[in-house]
């Protein structure tokens, strides 16, 4: 087990000494807690996460090792990696490798024995901000300095960092009768996985890809999906869905939903500290059912801004009310700001699938 010493700072100052257990080297980001107890391959893979240091609420990571199957996009995306203990044991059968090897070999940057309750406390009074961390330079003063001068998330189009160069085609896992195009702002594995499991041929294009070249595929319905940063930096995103809009139907996932509300005319804005981990709860309120969500989100859509009573509210975060689901009244679209695919888990909310595949369906009948 390593023992070399790295820091983590904060933008207001706040140091935490720890253990490097990670690649070396010098990382920033916007740090985020997460409050999953398991599934951290799964973060480390999230496109959703680039432009974050995340930091695990979960005291004991990485028990059960890292394995090829786990893995929810083509390499990982945090910026750095902050944990109170890492595991020095990989005990699970289908493990293939330790953490700590794991993290080495993908160059991230990672640090434990950080006081990951104290900086949580911290990132939930004053919020998300921004930070580094530093195995090479052992001086916490000038980390700080460089942290301060660091990019902002706000504003920023990540998408395309993380996005498909070409289009692609997800093999499918028996025959289809539908086909779904994809839009891929940061698509995690599993949403794809969800859709071919219900016999849908999935294909995914770039997130630069026009409402005409989309259209040209024929498909049967659009899945807007999850991705990184601020949607209101991704202007080329919001045209293409406007032109998709009453031609095909169409769900959003997380950054999908955010980028709907703006097609819809509404705007999005910037939470304290987002909502990240596999515990959230989120009442449908058609059906008044309570459901125990995955989420990774810093941003939100303000639904009462929506011009026009075009939409309804059909989901509600019961931890700050904010907006989870929205159905528009008269076109064949809806929208989640969380994530029905689950890796990791809860799967409370895979349902969303299906009526999505009703919706198309009905349309197409």
């Amino acid at each position: 087990m390593s023992a070399k010493l790295a820091w983590l700072v904060l933008e207001d100052g706040t140091a935490f000494r720890g253990r490097s257990v990670g690649a070396d080297g010098e990382v920033f980001g916007e740090c985020v807690f997460n409050t999953s107890m398991t599934g951290y391959q799964e973060v480390l893979t999230d496109p959703s996460y680039k432009g974050q240091i995340v930091t695990m609420t979960y005291p004991h990571i990485g028990n059960y090792g890292v394995n090829d199957e786990d893995v929810e996009s083509r390499r990982t995306w945090v910026e750095g990696f902050v944990m109170r203990e890492i595991s020095p044991i990989a005990s699970n059968f289908r493990s293939q490798e330790s953490l700590e090897a794991y993290l080495k070999r993908h160059k991230v940057v990672a640090i434990d024995s950080v006081d990951t309750r104290a900086l949580t406390l911290k990132l939930r009074q004053q919020g998300s901000m921004k930070c580094g961390i530093s195995t090479s330079k052992q001086d916490p003063e000038a980390l700080l300095a460089r942290v301060r001068t660091s990019a902002d998330i706000v504003g920023v189009d990540t998408v395309q960092q993380v996005t498909c160069e070409q289009p692609y085609e997800w093999p499918a896992s028996g025959p289809h009768t539908r086909h779904v195009v994809v839009m891929d702002f940061g698509v995690k594995y599993n949403i794809l996985r969800q859709l071919s499991s219900l016999s849908c041929r999935v294909s995914v294009v770039p997130a630069s890809t026009s409402a005409a070249d989309i259209m040209a595929r024929h498909p049967d319905g659009v899945v807007l999906s999850n991705g990184p940063g601020d949607p209101a930096a991704v202007t080329y995103a919001v045209k293409t869905i406007q032109g998709l809009m009453g031609q095909v139907p169409m769900l959003g996932i997380c950054l999908g939903h955010q980028l709907l509300g703006l097609a819809y005319g509404g705007e999005t804005y910037k939470l304290k500290f987002g909502h990240h981990g596999g515990n959230h709860p989120v009442q449908d309120l058609s059906t008044r059912k309570v459901e125990i969500t995955t989420q990774n989100h810093n941003f939100a859509v303000r639904v009462e801004s929506i011009p026009g009573g075009q939409v309804e509210l059909t989901h509600q975060n019961l931890n700050d009310n904010t907006v989870e689901g929205m159905q528009h009244k008269t076109l064949p679209i809806f929208s989640l700001q969380y994530h029905p695919e689950a890796a990791p888990g809860p799967h409370d909310a895979r349902y969303l699938f299906e009526r999505f595949i009703d919706l198309m369906d009905s349309v197409h009948a």
